[in-house]
């Protein structure tokens, strides 16, 4: 799994490459072997009566610019906005090459707009230093309405230049509300969803706001906003009693159809906070097909892979996408696990 460390990374997105959004390379990764195909060929690795699932989540420009007490420059990554108004940030070392580890709490920081974020306690554990922390703006603004206003979307090193907000969304999201793009789904275009429809392949929805996506080694996701609508957990329900998929686009879907899931294997719908950790210990209870990009070897998003399609697959694909050049990250190809 050492693709990341050769410089296999997508440094922009597809339509930049010279390709069409549903033009990346798509590994399909079975119990009988693997294949490589074009995403757009999608419909024809499926059957009818498989239930592909999305999150609508849409991207905001979680970036912001901030100074610090000393003048210094440096970027503020916003995952998320809790009840009670407060927000969750990352802040970043001034180069952006990872979080600020440094600070303390009381750290006050200067954003655009006039307004000053006071950072109060790690999170989700206020007792531990971390990289995330629930932070104050004063005056008190909505984190969505400023970003909207003063925000760029979050960028890694990895990316040649930043990319407008339309290129780190997907087209199906209506709902702004993740720091980062539900990327598994990004390769997919109108026509695509179209296709799918007309094979029988139904699309349902569920909402998931994702946050930063920049974990330290091992680290747990944070917890999420999520729901599931009523008329997805039908679906769901009809597509497992007809012994068919039910095929998460993405890890977000995958954690949000889970969260919904009770311990008899009958999805519900539900809304609020998820702190559901998949994997060994929790494996999938609903979700038999995923479509997923490809993370860091050591991202905790491995460990919810192997939670769908067991280690041993996960071990195999990553090992053939090594082998054949597949691109890594946001803007990268991708897999579909069919268990």
């Amino acid at each position: 799994m050492s693709a990341v460390a050769m410089g296999r990374e997508a440094a922009a997105p597809p339509e930049r490459r010279g390709l069409a959004r549903d033009g990346v390379r798509l590994m399909a990764v079975r119990p009988d072997g693997i294949a490589h195909a074009v995403f757009r060929d999608l419909p024809d690795l499926l059957e009818p009566g498989d239930l592909v699932v999305v999150n609508t989540s849409a991207t905001l420009p979680a970036r912001l610019d901030v100074r610090r007490a000393d003048g210094t420059r440096t970027p503020l990554h916003v995952s998320t906005a809790l009840d009670d108004g407060d927000w969750v940030v990352e802040l970043r070392r001034p180069d952006n090459d990872g979080p600020d580890r440094g600070v303390e709490p009381g750290t006050e920081v200067d954003l655009p707009g006039g307004v000053r974020l006071r950072l109060l306690a790690g999170f989700p554990d206020p007792a531990q230093a971390t990289r995330l922390w629930r932070a104050r703006p004063e005056p008190w603004v909505p984190a969505a309405a400023h970003l909207l206003r003063h925000g760029t979307p979050i960028r890694y090193g990895y990316l040649s230049a930043a990319v407008p907000l339309s290129d780190a969304r997907n087209v199906y999201a209506t709902e702004p509300g993740s720091a980062e793009n539900a990327s598994a789904g990004r390769p997919f275009t109108d026509r695509l969803l179209v296709r799918l429809m007309s094979r029988g392949i139904p699309v349902a929805p569920v909402v998931l706001h994702a946050g930063v996506s920049s974990p330290e080694l091992h680290e747990p996701p944070a917890p999420e906003r999520f729901r599931v609508p009523e008329v997805t957990a039908r679906l769901v329900a009809g597509t497992r009693a007809a012994g068919r998929r039910v095929v998460a686009v993405g890890t977000t879907v995958t954690r949000a159809l889970e969260s919904a899931t009770g311990e008899d294997g009958t999805t519900r719908p539900a809304e609020g906070w998820t702190d559901l950790v998949l994997g060994p210990d929790r494996p999938a209870r609903v979700v038999t097909g995923l479509v997923t990009g490809l993370h860091a070897p050591d991202a905790s998003h491995l460990l919810l892979l192997e939670a769908v399609a067991g280690r041993a697959m996960v071990e195999d694909a990553y090992a053939a996408a090594v082998a054949e050049g597949y691109l890594w990250h946001e803007y990268g190809d991708t897999m579909l696990f069919l268990p």
